[in-house]
């Protein structure tokens, strides 16, 4: 619940609105059960979208995704974060990927 946190501490939100927006945007990835779950409990996948939403809890936030495929190194392509990020593309106002040149096939048509 720590996403709720951002909003509580920048925001002087209640705790419980603040938790109800971490459970709604937690739902939008399909993810509501690890609500409760520790950092170390989390896959790989979950804990790239829970960075990503807590990243975005800030009041016009931007977004600096520095060599994802460090975390993500099994994926075979970008499609997984940009998904990701298409699911909470109203809570950004912007978003930049850094990567090396030569990983730029990993992000093809993306």
């Amino acid at each position: 619940m720590n996403i709720a946190l951002i909003k509580q501490y920048h925001e002087n939100m209640p705790k419980r609105q603040a938790r109800q927006l971490a459970l709604a945007c937690l739902e939008r990835f399909g993810l509501g059960s690890i609500a409760l779950r520790r950092n170390p409990a989390l896959g790989t996948e979950e804990r790239f979208c829970v960075m990503l939403l807590r990243a975005a809890m800030v009041k016009d936030a931007m977004i600096l995704i520095d060599q994802p495929f460090q975390m993500l190194p099994h994926l075979k392509d970008g499609r997984f974060i940009m998904d990701a990020l298409k699911k909470i593309d109203d809570l950004f106002v912007s978003c930049h990927i850094f990567d090396y040149r030569w990983m730029e096939e990993k992000y093809g048509e993306l």
